[in-house]
């Protein structure tokens, strides 16, 4: 759920006002033998009379064609109303202008409001998001106060936006916070923080799930004059879904009535939503059959329906908050509420997930029968449809929902087309896909997107088409298609998985160059994979120390990955390493810090493989040691595939009746772990101890690294 700024016009007024009474002739900085521009009045005098005339374009023409640096007004209604145009275009000029000044450390001819307008215009795009907190950050550097529409925009949508950072929006509303708090109220009257701005904060917090956080910022909100609206609740119903506690739904709900506060639809919407994802739909579809009936014990209902989930060490917290009266009465909804399409649609997508498919049907056919007291269904409520068919593989089914959402008045869009396109790629019917591609361009009119291609690109991995993959990169680019994370990664995992890993590196280095893509840990586990999967081990470790020199840890894929490359190549010693390198990550350490590598939790293809590299290589001890993780995980050891291998290769170990004694003392402790392993197999042994796990003896012949001496 994210907050919703005031539009572009009302940050745009207030940059009005700033220059409401502009002076009819240029007026001159005063002299400073430090300012690197050369006076120019007349140009200056001829771009301000065009910002004047709105002529915008001509204005940035002029600027360009001039060596000198315009005065402060000239450049700030520049950048403002470049800003207030909200174009891809217009926003480049604009932040041209201020990284101009940035390099010439001349940002100070920018004054806040062009500035906080730029942050938050730029902060509608995903690419240019990071820049927008950037600049926020560096006009609270610099003495400026940003007008808290301009910073909480930018807040709002770092917390809620697919390449935001919820921890990089809370950093940003807490630096603001303590600026405006180490000033005067009416010094920093116009940057306090609002009900809006501290929801997009309540908002990051409960995405990251942190009640306690959640919890402090929603008590600041009265010492800053912030009160508490519905938009507030509604995310702390986002809150109790987050952290597992539908039995306090409902005691939000009662909250905002008992506040005096009028519960909106999407409060509704929310509850729908929380229940859904708890994987309640009982208690959805009362929701929605109330407000079908016009009911307004919806609290009573709901109450009714309660389940408690108890989460220790957040619970007097997060029930601090919610307030919770079980021995009152419940209280009644000021007014009805009619449901929705969106109501419907949250509905049907919790009967896809249950693979509940003949229900999505049959609701949206009951929303096509009941005209006049419902809604009629929305193209979202047909896609959800064409997503459930899709998912079940009912590609014809799927293709008869779209003509009816033809007949229907409701034509397919984009993302409707792309579910389609996804399940002709999963059934590995290319050609299709390639047909549905055409008609969404002819007879929908409809262009294809970025999903669009690397939908197309993935369907070609799974036909081992890496030619096509790159075909599709290629065509993508050409069509001036931004390129995304998923595109590149999903490139590399063509190239990859078809054993050409310098092909994947030449992508992957691409992806680095390209500032408007992040490079994520999925990126480099691929290209992990890709060397890997030829056995090339050296240089997957390499890549490993770079993606750690890059501040990220290598997870269970990456291990995963090392793993499988190591049994290719038959390094055993290296599954050693590896190994314990994996134990140390699986321990936590007693005093954690950012230095420390976050805990992992190994899957069971991680510790197979290393046990089947082990097993192979007669490390019996280590093998022990997995073997003993993987019951520790609930992971049940596949045994007799371990015995298979133990009777093909050392069944008749340590036979040698001729051995030396200084031989038969050096392969002792082999000998022990053998048996142990033995015992453990169930196999004839001379290890009769009650737990095959060993313990640590005098005598251990293994070194630290886990190589033992050869027999």
């Amino acid at each position: 759920m994210s907050t919703s700024p005031l539009p572009i016009q009302c940050l745009y007024n207030l940059t009005s006002k700033s220059h409401t009474n502009l002076p009819k002739t240029p007026q001159s900085i005063p002299s400073d033998s430090t300012t690197p521009f050369i006076r120019c009045e007349d140009q200056d005098f001829r771009i301000l009379n065009l910002l004047r005339q709105r002529k915008t374009d001509e204005a940035w023409e002029t600027y360009t064609s001039i060596t000198h640096l315009p005065n402060t007004t000239c450049l700030s209604r520049l950048v403002a109303q470049l800003s207030y145009q909200n174009t891809p275009t217009s926003l480049s000029r604009a932040r041209s202008i201020v990284r101009r000044l940035r390099d010439l450390r001349q940002l100070r001819l920018l004054d806040s409001n062009s500035l906080g307008l730029l942050a938050a215009a730029s902060s509608r795009s995903s690419a240019s998001l990071s820049f927008s907190a950037s600049l926020i950050h560096s006009m609270l550097k610099s003495g400026y106060l940003p007008h808290v529409k301009a910073w909480s925009a930018v807040v709002s949508r770092l917390s809620s936006s697919e390449n935001g950072s919820p921890v990089e929006a809370l950093h940003l509303f807490d630096t603001v916070l303590r600026r405006v708090s180490s000033l005067l109220p009416d010094a920093a009257s116009e940057a306090r923080p609002d009900s809006a701005a501290f929801n997009a904060a309540l908002n990051a917090s409960a995405n990251l799930g942190d009640v306690e956080l959640f919890a402090r910022l929603f008590g600041e909100m009265p010492r800053f004059g912030a009160k508490p609206d519905v938009l507030s609740y509604n995310i702390l119903i986002k809150l109790c879904a987050q952290v597992g506690r539908p039995d306090l739904l409902v005691f939000v709900l009662e909250r905002i009535i008992k506040e005096g506060l009028t519960p909106c639809i999407t409060t509704l919407h929310s509850l729908i939503a929380a229940y859904v994802g708890f994987g309640d739909l009982d208690t959805a579809e009362k929701i929605i059959q109330s407000m079908r009936e016009q009911k307004t014990d919806l609290c009573c209902i709901l109450r009714n329906s309660s389940e408690r989930i108890r989460l220790d060490g957040i619970d007097e917290v997060l029930e601090g908050l919610v307030k919770p009266e079980r021995e009152s009465d419940p209280p009644s909804l000021p007014k009805t509420y009619a449901p929705d399409a969106r109501a419907y649609a949250t509905l049907m997508k919790g009967y896809m997930k249950s693979g509940r498919v003949e229900d999505v049907l049959c609701t949206l056919e009951v929303m096509q029968r009941e005209e006049g007291s419902e809604p009629a269904p929305d193209h979202v409520m047909y896609t959800t449809a064409v997503s459930a068919l899709v998912s079940a593989g009912s590609m014809e089914r799927a293709r008869m929902v779209l003509a009816e959402m033809a007949r229907a008045g409701q034509p397919a869009n984009r993302v409707t087309y792309n579910v389609l396109l996804k399940g002709y790629c999963q059934q590995l019917q290319l050609d299709k896909a390639k047909d549905l591609v055409r008609e969404m361009e002819s007879d929908a009119g409809t262009e294809p997107d970025a999903v669009t291609y690397n939908t197309l690109i993935n369907g070609c991995i799974l036909v081992d088409d890496s030619t096509g993959a790159l075909s599709y990169f290629n065509e993508m680019r050409a069509r001036g298609i931004a390129l995304t994370k998923v595109s590149y990664t999903t490139l590399m995992k063509a190239f990859a998985l078809t054993g050409q890993p310098k092909l994947a590196q030449k992508v992957f280095d691409e992806m680095i160059k390209d500032p408007r893509v992040r490079v994520d840990l999925v990126a480099w586990n691929m290209l992990v994979e890709g060397y890997c999967r030829l056995g090339l081990v050296e240089e997957a470790k390499g890549v490993v120390s770079r993606m750690r020199e890059g501040g990220f840890q290598p997870d269970v894929c990456t291990y995963g990955s090392l793993a499988n490359g190591i049994a290719v190549a038959r390094k055993p010693g290296e599954a050693l390493l590896l190994w314990n390198e994996i134990k140390e990550r699986c321990v936590k350490a007693k005093a954690q810090n950012d230095a420390t590598p976050p805990l992992l939790v190994p899957d069971e293809g991680l510790l197979d493989t290393l046990a089947d590299v082990c097993v192979r290589a007669a490390f019996f001890k280590k093998a022990l040691e997995i073997v003993a993780c993987m019951e520790e995980n609930g992971i049940s050891p596949n045994k007799t595939k371990y015995k298979r291998i133990y009777v093909e290769m050392h069944s008749r170990m340590f036979t040698s009746k001729h051995a030396s004694k200084a031989r038969q003392d050096r392969r002792s402790e082999r000998k022990r772990a053998a048996e142990a392993f033995k015992f453990w197999l169930g196999l004839p042994n001379s290890y009769y101890g009650s737990e095959w796990r060993l313990e640590p003896t005098i005598r251990d012949e293994y070194d630290d690294s886990g190589y033992i001496a050869s027999d």
